[in-house]
């Protein structure tokens, strides 16, 4: 029987990392074909591997909070180019680059109608050391897993013991939600289900239909 939801934040509980990326690439006058080419490279070390043993993807050293936001901002900047072709200003760079998040309130309704029913909830936010809307999640989670916070990241099966150690839940009582594929295969590997969420219909009928009960609009 399932009885908790683990849960993403940005591009999950809010609009989608491409919308604020083009945001701010736009104001920041960045290259965004050269952005592609070096995202794609670290991104991909960091989801699928490819690094030399012993040798460390700087995203996974800053979502578990292991180095400084502003030592990730300056690797990072010297990695990129504006349109002027010179390196972006580093200072605030990630603040700048996640200024475009915006929540989804029909995501957040689904949680609150979820809480309401009985269910537990578990924030498991991979963090680039930015600022999280904690005033606004009055009603939403009973527990909170912030990788920089807890030196964790997915998809670490640790981070997902730990955050159902925080509901007391099993595994396979719990559904994770999120928009990377990688996350859910290895929440999926543990026994929890997975739920890969695109856009907020799509992941609310699933919602519904694996638990019974409606999340929706009244």
């Amino acid at each position: 029987m399932l009885k908790g939801v683990l849960i993403d934040w940005a591009g999950v509980l809010t609009t989608s990392m491409a919308e604020s990326i083009a945001e701010w690439m736009e104001a920041d006058r960045i290259d965004s074909r050269h952005y592609r080419e070096v995202m794609r490279e670290l991104v991909q070390q960091a989801y699928a591997g490819g690094l030399g043993p012993g040798m460390e993807n700087p995203i996974h050293a800053l979502e578990r909070g292991e180095i400084p936001a502003a030592e990730f901002e300056r690797d990072l900047a010297a990695r990129l180019l504006t349109l002027d072709g010179v390196p972006p200003e580093a200072d605030g760079l990630l603040t700048r680059m996640f200024a475009g998040f915006h929540p989804v309130e029909e995501m957040h309704e689904m949680l609150r109608q979820a809480r309401a029913a009985g269910l537990s909830t578990c924030l498991v936010s991979n963090s680039w050391a930015n600022e999280y809307p904690r005033d606004r999640w009055d009603g939403l989670f009973d527990a909170v897993v912030i990788s920089g916070e807890v030196g964790m990241r997915k998809p670490e099966p640790r981070i997902f013991r730990h955050a159902l150690g925080l509901l007391a839940l099993e595994a396979g009582q719990c559904v994770f939600i999120d928009d990377i594929e990688a996350n859910i295969q290895a929440a999926s590997g543990l026994g929890l289900v997975g739920i890969h969420h695109t856009e907020p219909p799509v992941t609310i009928a699933e919602m519904e239909r694996l638990f019974g009960m409606r999340f929706g609009p009244a």
